[in-house]
């Protein structure tokens, strides 16, 4: 029980990587806040959790609408008393477009999923976690947020940036007993696909001109145990830094 009596909030998981964490958390102890636009799908996997007698709660919430994000850690400390790790693992897609055809809206978009919202509730996981002088951050980037062209310029780019907000906070907040990871997942089985409609050729086409060295498609329980990992005291040395989880596809 690696993380008995914490409290996680865990965004977009209701299905994917996010649900996956989130019954791992709380297999291993910890009263997991799940948070998804889909209430529904959030509340089957908190229906799950507590039939394996788990504690668990389903918040509906949009990481982009900052009421939303007060919404959920309001909930989660009312519900649970306070917040110990959060796992910011919300994100879209783009539809793999290049930069010569990117608009304003789909930049936007993205980038407020995707980096604006693990800013908003980093801020307001830190107004939790300075006072105590205690928490854990663990954010989803992506091996796109590494390197270039596992998809659109808007998905990199905002990957990019999760990267450098997760060694921004690590650093700045190391001597307050506050740690902040990234995991970098390659390609995994979930249904962030589904965000994308109408992929743009020419983007995609050059995305894909690496799989071929891919060894392989990951599962979402194997990012969980990553997570795991980085939530939990054994990776109490490990800070500001990004994980590769990959079956090695970014090592050639």
């Amino acid at each position: 029980m690696r993380l008995s009596g914490k409290v996680a909030v865990v965004t977009g998981a209701a299905s994917g990587m996010g649900k996956s964490i989130a019954e791992l958390f709380a297999a291993e102890g910890a009263k997991v806040v799940i948070s998804d636009l889909n209430v529904e799908h959030a509340n089957a996997v908190a229906q799950g959790i507590a039939e394996k007698g788990g504690s668990a709660l389903a918040v509906q919430g949009n990481v982009a609408v900052e009421a939303d994000v007060q919404r959920l850690f309001d909930a989660a400390v009312e519900t649970f008393g306070t917040v110990d790790i959060l796992v910011n693992n919300a994100g879209i897609m783009d539809n793999f477009v290049p930069a010569g055809d990117l608009t304003d809206e789909l930049w936007d978009r993205v980038f407020a999923v995707n980096t604006t919202g693990p800013m908003r509730t980093t801020r307001k996981a830190l107004s939790i976690f300075v006072p105590k002088q205690a928490g854990v951050i663990v954010n989803i980037a992506s091996a796109g947020g590494l390197f270039g062209s596992r998809a659109g310029a808007a998905y990199t780019a905002s990957k990019h940036a999760v990267v450098g907000l997760t060694k921004s906070v690590g650093y700045q907040y190391a001597k307050l007993g506050i740690r902040c990871n990234a995991i970098a997942p390659g390609g995994v089985k979930t249904n962030i696909g589904a965000s994308m409609k109408a992929p743009n050729a020419f983007g995609a086409e050059r995305a894909m001109a690496g799989m071929g060295i891919n060894p392989r498609v990951g599962e979402p329980e194997e990012i969980a145990k990553v997570a795991l990992f980085l939530a939990s005291d054994e990776s109490s040395f490990v800070n500001g830094t990004t994980v590769t989880a990959d079956a090695g596809w970014t090592a050639y």
